[in-house]
């Protein structure tokens, strides 16, 4: 069977940042309380003219660029979102369109925060099934749409970005690197815990859930800390394990940036140096799927991920949706 790498990566984010201070004038907060319990400093928030897509096309072509590829060569677009322009069309015939991947099919992954390590397992079997020569995997949200800036729990947690990164199989040119493993799991019992409640099926639109502002992300933080701090580490240890690999042989660890007391405690129960473990949190929040590519961009150019080094990609989302996936880094 092909194996398959990441060889592109791009990744956008809106030039206005919402600072902690800037909260201060919103809701009962304030930057001590903030980076006490999130980590979080600043985040990036969209214009109002500016759509999921838009950061989506931003972020493929500047994935395209770094391959020095035309769209037209893209098979596949897998779009990992929550906040999408549209419940139909998909944002992902959206960017289809607007980057001109002519001839490509794609979809929208719906697993909230682990919705790019699902993705990048989905294009990563579209290649190693030898259908696929080229997939682009889209994480991008625009949170700032579905929160609620009078409830100080949530709004000070997410912002807005996205990052794409390119899949292709992986040739003797590449001495092994590539895509290693992956796991994961969802647990449905945890789904009320962290959920925009009205919008689908079950609470259609109306006056009343306009009213009740049920159009918003809603979420109690406790149970999802407990939960999300628990599983990351314990879908890590499983993964290495299954693989025969100890933790010394992880070069970085890239979690989901939703908070930076659940990724130091989920370092810690894993064992791994914290000098390994990548946090950009500070600068961006939670920008849901937006936050591994972001991380891994940002690793890249602190010379902490390289090439030839084990990487693992870990998170866990609203669902609740686990997952952790392995690779030797290709570029």
């Amino acid at each position: 069977m092909l194996n398959a790498k990441i060889s592109a990566l791009g990744c956008y984010t809106p030039p206005r940042v919402l600072t902690n201070q800037d909260l201060e004038k919103l809701v009962d907060t304030n930057d001590q309380w903030i980076m006490e319990r999130t980590g979080i400093r600043e985040r990036h928030i969209a214009a109002p003219e500016m759509a999921t897509s838009d950061m989506a096309i931003e972020a493929a072509r500047c994935a395209l660029a770094q391959r020095g590829i035309d769209a037209t060569e893209i098979n596949a677009i897998i779009v990992c979102t929550v906040t999408p322009d549209h419940m139909f069309p998909s944002t992902a015939c959206l960017v289809q369109n607007g980057i001109g991947a002519k001839g490509a099919w794609g979809f929208d992954l719906i697993a909230a925060c682990s919705g790019f390590v699902y993705g990048l397992t989905v294009g990563a079997n579209l290649v190693m099934a030898g259908t696929h020569k080229k997939v682009l995997v889209i994480g991008a949200d625009t949170m700032s749409r579905i929160i609620d800036y009078t409830d100080r729990a949530t709004c000070v947690l997410f912002g807005d970005g996205a990052g794409a990164m390119l899949i292709e199989p992986a040739g003797e040119e590449d001495g092994g690197n590539g895509f290693i493993d992956f796991m994961g799991e969802i647990d449905g019992s945890g789904g009320n815990f962290l959920k925009m409640p009205a919008g689908g099926s079950r609470q259609p639109a109306s006056h009343e859930t306009v009213d009740q502002r049920l159009h918003y992300v809603h979420q109690e933080g406790s149970q999802v800390f407990k939960y999300a701090s628990r599983k990351m580490h314990e879908v890590c240890r499983d993964l290495l394990q299954r693989n025969h690999l100890k933790v010394e042989d992880v070069g970085i660890m890239i979690p989901h940036q939703a908070n930076k007391r659940i990724i130091m405690a989920a370092g810690e129960r894993l064992g791994i140096a914290p000098e390994r473990v990548m946090i950009n949190i500070e600068r961006y929040g939670n920008t849901t799927a937006g936050t591994l590519p972001l991380a891994t961009r940002d690793a890249i150019s602190e010379g902490r991920l390289k090439r030839g080094d084990i990487v693992l990609f870990a998170a866990v989302g609203a669902g609740y949706t686990v997952g952790a996936s392995l690779w030797r880094w290709a570029f």
